[in-house]
């Protein structure tokens, strides 16, 4: 079982992790909707995949296109998820990229507005996940990420607001597994889907790591993936 062929969903894709991902993606032989919600974010995303993604493959049938989308717009995400299975066909997964940082200022610095911009990561992986779980408990081989912080385990006071809001995602990245678990137990089926949840202090320099663990998704049983953190770490070290 390989990524080749299956049709993978990236949300917020514009940041260097999101342009890693597609291509290695891409390289793999998958198909790709790159989702984003500013326009000349998405262009510049592909002309960079273009030019300085480098050639494909040998045997790579994969492709990459671009979508754009306020993920944080329940209405929005559907539209996008009818376009998608228009287009293109039921996903068989999703990374989910959308995120950012706010801290500092100790507990006091907490400030709502800064919540509120963290907030809409979690807001975009409730609406995607949403709109394509049908898609993804039906796939033969199915696979979801997040991207969590070690700050979920050990939370800082000007921090508070970011490692909140992780750990809210990691809640609902898990309630995903349970439901593709309980889906193929109700169905009497070996488990497809599964939910993963990687785990990082920083991203930076550890965009292609992230993006060949993701890819590897596929190299894996559902069952041993499904609900599982996994550490990501510098791969030179």
């Amino acid at each position: 079982m390989s990524v080749a062929g299956r049709l993978v969903l990236i949300a917020g894709a514009t940041s260097a992790s999101g342009l890693a991902a597609a291509r290695e993606l891409r390289d793999a032989g998958a198909r790709v909707v790159a989702v984003g919600h500013d326009p000349d974010k998405l262009r510049r995303f592909a002309q960079a995949l273009e030019t300085d993604a480098g050639p494909l493959s040998v045997g790579s049938s994969g492709a990459v296109r671009t979508e754009v989308c306020d993920l944080t717009d329940e209405g929005d995400v559907a539209a996008l998820a009818d376009r998608v299975r228009d287009a293109d066909g039921p996903v068989d997964g999703v990374l989910h990229l959308v995120g950012g940082w706010r801290g500092g200022g100790g507990l006091a610095g907490q400030s709502d507005e800064d919540y509120r911009f963290l907030e809409r990561s979690l807001t975009a992986l409730r609406h995607v996940s949403r709109a394509f779980d049908a898609d993804l408990r039906a796939s033969e081989s199915a696979r979801t990420a997040i991207v969590s912080s070690t700050a979920v385990e050990r939370p800082l006071a000007g921090g508070a607001n970011y490692a909140a809001i992780k750990a809210a995602s990691e809640a609902w990245a898990r309630a995903l597994a349970q439901g593709f678990a309980k889906d193929a137990r109700d169905a009497g089926r070996p488990l497809a889907a599964a939910s993963v949840i990687f785990r990082t202090k920083s991203l930076d320099g550890l965009e292609e790591a992230l993006a060949q663990r993701f890819a590897d998704l596929w190299m894996t049983e559902a069952a041993d993936l499904n609900d599982t953190i996994v550490e990501l770490t510098d791969p030179s070290l």
